[in-house]
């Protein structure tokens, strides 16, 4: 038996364990996963005889070290900071590793050795960054293998809310940490380039600057553009496109609501406020707006923010009950994020029967034969149940599926790396297939920005 060692067994590892315990029998797997909680980590072995809990600490060394020694590859689960104890530890006890993670810098650090030990450490192999890598590469070696060049990517992923279960005003629910989409934006302005123009986006304009998607069957959608598109011209080897762009997908109308809490100071997360615990929801909202003797807390927002009382912007305000004078926010030194996550929390959290639904949008533009064309590919994926999400799904899916190809002797390329290689990509989106995670590419009209080539 071969031993694969999970770390983590959170919300994201439901799929990925599912999978490797499928495949446990005819791959000869035994799967330990490894998790703080041993409660949790025996929930998710499902009393599977190729399964085992054990309750860890990712800060006891000798159990680290213990538990890596005894594995033959190593799954991180942990949250991105943690990965680098665990990389370390594989590169003492030559262990090859996949993370669902960005590469820090850190990690980044660790190639040298990695490739000197014959290594694998695979990461950035999740949904975005992973899925998006896998397929937007596949498309972009299609079109230079036929000769094109591509001059416009485009790259949108969002976890939404399936139809079905799409039941408030904001046509958003949480799927994800909640606390990353409070903070989504901040850090930094968002940069990238349109039609070999770069352009920058501060965090206090990124909600008001959105890009419009249609996306058969399911309608339309708006996307904002995320922190750093530029970094992933040269991975993706775009260096010469006018356009690069990589953003997030919301449903239209979500951007421009959000947008209020922001220009409110409700999603800052650089100071904390006094005595928040016994602080309403109302004296929470009012605590940004000026002072007025007679004036409600609502007409004061109103006047602020320039909302016309039937604007749907107030009604989604209203949904979210930060007008209201009896509840209290119970937490204490709280941040604005923090009470903010709290409020949200009540009115987005997935009811048990409500499923999610992942949607990603490439748009890939280039010249072929002194012809633009453009190719359109999408994918939606709809979650199962609370446990099966769609996110979990695609999450998940994809670090067991590169887990295993690398055991088997599939994926041989050492280094740390992330899944940009034909010998990466090819076998896990053909396999990610039979679990619903599907593209459908269109060939359309090429349109891009600047169609006439005028400048901007």
């Amino acid at each position: 038996m071969r031993n694969i060692l999970v770390i983590g067994a959170g919300r994201s590892a439901s799929s990925l364990i599912k999978y490797l315990l499928d495949k446990s029998g005819q791959e000869q797997l035994q799967i330990t996963i490894a998790d703080l909680s041993l409660e949790l980590a025996q929930k998710k072995t499902k009393n599977h005889p190729n399964a085992k809990a054990i309750a860890f600490d990712i800060f006891n060394e000798q159990q680290r070290h213990e538990e890596i020694q005894k594995a033959d590859i190593i799954v991180s689960m942990l949250p991105a900071s943690m990965h680098i104890e665990v990389a370390k530890d594989c590169i003492t006890f030559k262990k090859n590793m996949v993370t669902a993670s960005y590469i820090s810098k850190e990690m980044q650090e660790l190639d040298k050795a990695a490739k000197e030990n014959g290594l694998i450490f695979m990461n950035e192999i999740g949904l975005d960054p992973g899925i998006d890598h896998m397929s937007a590469m596949k498309i972009l070696d299609e079109i230079r293998e036929k000769g094109g060049k591509t001059i416009l990517f485009e790259s949108f992923c969002g976890g939404l809310v399936a139809p079905e279960s799409d039941t408030n005003l904001w046509n958003y629910k949480f799927t994800w940490n909640p606390r990353n989409v409070v903070l989504a934006g901040q850090g930094g302005a968002a940069k990238f380039i349109q039609e070999g123009t770069y352009k920058y986006i501060p965090y206090n304009k990124l909600f008001r600057r959105t890009e419009f998607l249609e996306v058969e069957g399911y309608g339309r959608f708006e996307g904002y553009a995320n922190r750093d598109s530029l970094k992933y011209r040269t991975v993706y080897g775009l260096d010469d496109a006018l356009t690069c762009y990589r953003g997030t997908i919301r449903r239209v109308g979500y951007s421009r609501a959000w947008d209020i809490l922001v220009q409110l100071g409700m999603t800052d997360d650089s100071y904390t406020i006094e005595n928040s615990e016994d602080m309403t929801y109302r004296e929470f909202t009012n605590s940004f707006l000026p002072y007025h003797p007679t004036d409600t807390v609502e007409i004061k927002l109103r006047h602020a923010q320039k909302i016309d009382q039937d604007d749907v912007i107030w009604d989604k305000l209203l949904e979210l009950d930060i007008f209201n004078a009896d509840k209290k926010i119970t937490l204490k030194n709280a941040t604005p994020a923090q009470v903010l996550e709290k409020i949200l929390s009540e009115k987005w959290t997935l009811e048990p029967e409500d499923k999610d639904m992942i949607v990603m949008y490439h748009k890939f533009g280039y010249e072929l034969d002194g012809e633009k064309k453009q190719i359109d590919s999408t994918m939606v994926c709809i979650g199962d149940d609370q446990t099966y999400t769609a996110m979990a799904k695609t999450v998940g899916l994809p670090v067991a599926i590169a887990a295993i190809k690398i055991l088997n002797g599939e994926i041989k390329t050492p280094g740390v790396q992330l899944p940009i290689a034909k010998e990466v990509y090819t076998p896990i989106l053909k396999e990610l297939e039979e679990y619903g995670v599907i593209f459908k590419e269109e060939h359309v009209d090429y349109l891009g920005y600047n169609p006439l080539n005028v400048s901007s």
